[in-house]
């Protein structure tokens, strides 16, 4: 049955259908005080009006709002607005350009690139690591519930079976089987207690299916499903995709073990193992002792007043790279969050073609990127055999918090004095 929606809710102007799933149909609106377009979701009038249902749904149906409105994250998508227009339930939600989903990128035949869906994992799991510290478990984790830009920028969206919790407490009380069986982890299954883990599960499942376009537990019913889930292994990655490199085997293995304990405790544990994987395949480095590097950065001046322990924490997180000369090191107009500093060698800095500066050992550069994650306005081109500590912002957060303070107080010197040098220099923040 067609439901008939106004031409407005609220303040809002309703326009075409986007999509219709099981907690609501999605349509294009237009928000005319602001003048920008929005994304309005309104229930099913049948189901508000089923006498023995239509009060959970209800509840259900504003949860999304009560729990992702607490939420502002660049890869979730925003609540705007909810409201109850002559008995029509709706949300105003950020309107994603392109209206795509990861599962359009579970198929065998239209797989992304692996370096593309590590990036997705990555920012997954940032954002839920985001969302669970703010107490929110969104527990329906799947590929339909991330919507893709047309940048293939990913938003997570759909909480309408998400759970808050107080800050004292560290787990959700059962409450029935709900979501996604396909993507549900063990303790969902079995009505046990259900933490942040159960999210990391279900985003392990589905990173699985986009490397290999296969489900890891592919039963043909429910009850082998939920056999699988809770007691088998799933087939390797990289026997339906050959060239699944095995740093992500161990992660997505890691990410689905059957006990919570054993899995990552965290999203900013997984996007830090992803933020390494990354880096790996990048491309090999010329291989270098571990001492060797030590040495190196020891003796430069951004580490100096550094204890040895603190250099060896940055040195095993971050990452270590070579460059021969004429090698880009970086492309103007390319974007990433990481800062790098030059252990041995010289590098060229260039704007439109022209080259500004040189920097020598001991110099750093991409300060701004490693802020804001913004693109590059100047390319960094290796003048002689180079050695550069490439420090992602990601990994660094997991060293300690006497080395981070350190870390950020030179950083922040090194910042302070590269933007009031020149206006030359300011010009040209990599």
């Amino acid at each position: 049955m067609t439901e008939e929606i106004p031409q407005h809710l609220g303040k809002y102007e309703v326009k075409d259908e986007i999509s219709r799933g099981s907690m609501g149909t999605v349509y294009l609106g237009h928000d005319p005080y602001i003048d920008r377009p929005v994304a309005i979701k309104v229930a099913h009038a049948e189901s508000l009006n089923n006498e023995e249902t239509g009060d959970r749904y209800r509840k259900m149906f504003f949860n999304e709002a009560h729990t992702a409105g607490k939420l502002t994250h660049p890869n979730i998508i925003s609540i705007y607005d909810a409201g109850v227009d002559n008995d029509i339930c709706y949300i105003i939600m950020e309107y994603i350009s392109g209206g795509d989903t990861l599962k359009t990128y579970t198929r065998p035949d239209n797989l992304l690139p692996i370096n593309k869906v590590v990036e997705i994992i990555f920012k997954c799991a940032k954002a839920l690591d985001y969302a669970h510290r703010e107490g929110v478990v969104h527990r329906d984790i799947k590929p339909s519930n991330i919507l893709v830009a047309e940048d293939k920028n990913v938003k997570i969206g759909d909480f309408s079976i998400a759970h808050l919790h107080k800050q004292d407490h560290t787990e959700t009380r059962p409450s029935g089987i709900m979501g996604s069986p396909k993507y549900m982890s063990p303790e969902q299954l079995t009505e046990d207690y259900v933490t942040n883990r159960s999210d990391l599960f279900s985003l392990g499942v589905l990173m699985y299916e986009l490397l290999t376009g296969k489900h890891p537990f592919p039963a043909e019913n429910f009850s082998r499903l939920v056999n699988m889930i809770l007691n088998e292994e799933p087939v390797p990655m990289h026997e339906i995709r050959a060239d699944v490199p095995e740093v992500l085997e161990e992660i997505v293995r890691k990410a689905i073990r059957k006990i919570p304990d054993e899995r990552y405790q965290m999203g900013l544990d997984l996007a830090t193992d992803l933020s390494r994987a990354f880096e790996m395949l990048e491309g090999p480095q010329e291989d270098i002792s571990v001492q060797e590097k030590f040495n190196a950065v020891k003796r430069l001046e951004f580490f100096k007043g550094f204890p040895d322990a603190e250099i060896w924490e940055i040195i095993r997180a971050s990452t270590w790279q070579e460059y021969a000369t004429g090698e880009n090191i970086i492309v103007e107009g390319d974007l990433d969050d990481c800062f790098y500093i030059l252990a041995t060698g010289k590098v060229g800095v260039s704007k439109n073609g022209k080259t500004i500066r040189e920097l020598e050992s001991g110099d750093c550069f991409g300060e701004m990127g490693y802020l804001a994650k913004t693109k590059r306005t100047a390319s960094i081109v290796a003048e002689a055999k180079t050695s550069l500590l490439k420090v992602n912002s990601t990994v660094i957060s997991q060293v300690s918090l006497n080395c981070q303070v350190r870390f950020l107080k030179v950083f922040l010197r090194t910042l302070i004095y590269r933007l009031s040098a020149t206006t030359e220099i300011l010009s040209q923040d990599v």
